[in-house]
């Protein structure tokens, strides 16, 4: 098989799987992050594993989610529309679950392995009605987790959350009682028209001259010969 592109922006979508079924391989934290995210959009939730988080079990006992400890299977992707694999680092396992997704046109994650995968599962800050994705294009997970923390800290105001609510039943209103199109949408714009998001990026101390230095780094087994080197950037 072919590696996919590393860099890929993806396509950027919203997808509806309100009472849909979606399929979750493993009991993990990964596992309970994603659960949470699809429960959040209203999907029926399978998971698959011999152990689950603490949160997991709960969810499993009140039968928000349904568990089976049972090994995988193919029957198990009967009617299910979304699968996610928090197993990827077993490769062999997450070839042969992708080849049958794929044949069955069910959509496929495989957690930190775009080789597996046909769509992306990005960092998303949620709050109140916003929901705001962060992507790096599968060049730095860690760089869109480090901007959803600061997104999520920046919307979290209990002012935000009010004013986001009351728009929401703003726009239910509004549609009602403004049949014309044009007026309802310069009406609704009017509301946020002042709205506006002010901030400034920090940069690490130096990232330039330590980027640097690790790009140009000769040694090839770190690993191994760390303690060799007296200064080595990746120990900084």
């Amino acid at each position: 098989m072919h590696n996919k592109k590393i860099i890929n922006p993806l396509f950027q979508v919203g997808l509806d799987i309100h009472d849909r079924e979606c399929l979750i391989i493993g009991g993990g934290n990964e596992s309970e992050n994603k659960c949470d995210r699809l429960l959040d959009a209203g999907a029926k939730v399978q998971i698959i594993a011999q152990q689950l988080t603490p949160k997991l079990n709960r969810w499993a006992a009140d039968k928000i989610i349904t568990h089976k400890t049972d090994a995988f299977c193919e029957a198990d992707l009967e009617n299910i529309m979304l699968v996610v694999n928090t197993l990827s680092e077993n490769t062999q396992f997450s070839q042969n679950l992708y080849k049958l997704a794929s044949k069955k046109n069910i959509l496929i994650n495989s957690f930190d392995d775009p080789n597996y995968s046909n769509f992306g599962m990005v960092a998303l800050v949620r709050k109140g009605h916003l929901r705001l994705s962060v992507s790096t294009s599968n060049t730095s997970p860690s760089l869109a987790a480090r901007i959803r923390q600061d997104m999520d800290t920046i919307f979290s105001t209990e002012e935000f959350l009010d004013f986001s609510k009351i728009l929401a039943k703003l726009r239910q209103n509004i549609r009602i009682r403004i049949p014309n199109r044009k007026k309802r949408f310069a009406l609704l714009r009017s509301l946020v028209q002042q709205f506006q998001i002010e901030g400034k990026i920090h940069y690490p101390n130096c990232w330039q001259e330590r980027f640097s230095e690790i790009l140009n780094c000769q040694q090839k087994n770190c690993e191994d010969k760390l303690k060799s080197c007296q200064s080595c950037p990746l120990s900084k």
